[in-house]
């Protein structure tokens, strides 16, 4: 099978560029076991401070392989790629939660990461991390307070919203993190998968509130393993494989080339 064409193409590259990943590369360093049968546990870190054993072999992990692409005012970008491929990496590293090895991201302003386990404070309700997550994205008090029923309506939350976090589903308190997000145009949001948690009516909710993302101006990202909402919601794609950039193109010709290799 032919390599796909990894040459960066955006449909919607007519305005400002807003995040430039230039040959970036990051490099996770991970502690191992000293030997193949020595577990990384407790005890045995203290069998090997009573006997003074060396300290267990650092691994490096090269997760990010020189990545180079421009994203621009009113894409949204879909990611694909498989699990442990490198996408979520390279999603934190443009919003600046990952440093870089070698090579850079410029950005303009601050991305905002959305994961599905972005911090919210689970021992307070959902009215108090509404208005600290207004705060957070630089909103006034009087601003988060005028926008805190259209977050609660978004979330579909209802009375739920007076309770703690910690009482949430996965899926209530991906919702609301979504809700709280959306209720502000961002220079580059970035979505890691806190889609997938919501049901039908949300999703579509979500998808065209990216819609709305984009026509203000912004830049959207949006990591899924859904096929499907990639090219009803994106105008472009992007192809991580291995820590590489394998395509970069319209999103049914990503999508087709990433399934036929993966089916």
């Amino acid at each position: 099978m032919a390599e796909p064409d990894p040459s960066p193409v955006s449909a919607a590259a007519t305005g400002q560029p807003t995040v430039i990943v230039d040959d970036l590369h990051v490099v996770y360093r991970v502690i191992g076991a000293s030997n193949k049968e020595e577990k990384g546990n407790a005890a045995t870190a203290f069998k090997r401070l009573l006997l003074r054993q060396k300290q267990p072999s650092v691994k490096e992990v090269h997760a990010i392989r020189g990545i180079s692409f421009t994203a621009y005012e009113g894409d949204a970008i879909g990611v694909v790629g498989r699990n442990g491929s490198g996408k979520s990496t390279l999603m934190r590293a443009i919003a600046g939660l990952l440093p870089a090895a070698n090579g850079a991201v410029y950005a303009q302003g601050q991305p905002s990461f959305l994961g599905v386990n972005a911090a919210l404070m689970s021992g307070l309700t959902g009215e108090r991390n509404i208005e600290l997550g207004c705060l957070a994205m630089g909103m006034s008090r009087e601003e988060a307070r005028e926008r805190h029923d259209e977050i609660v309506e978004f979330s579909g939350l209802g009375e739920h919203i007076k309770m703690p976090m910690r009482t949430y589903s996965t899926g209530m308190g991906a919702r609301l993190r979504f809700a709280i997000a959306a209720a502000k145009s961002h220079d580059v949001l970035i979505v890691d998968e806190a889609l997938a948690t919501g049901d039908r009516d949300f999703r579509k909710k979500s998808e065209r509130r990216i819609q709305e993302l984009r026509k203000e101006a912004g830049t959207v990202f949006l990591v899924s393993h859904s096929m499907k909402q990639i090219i009803r919601t994106c105008n472009r794609a992007i192809w991580v494989e291995k820590g590489l950039l394998r395509m970069d193109g319209d999103p049914e010709s990503v999508v087709q080339a990433y399934l036929d290799e993966n089916s």
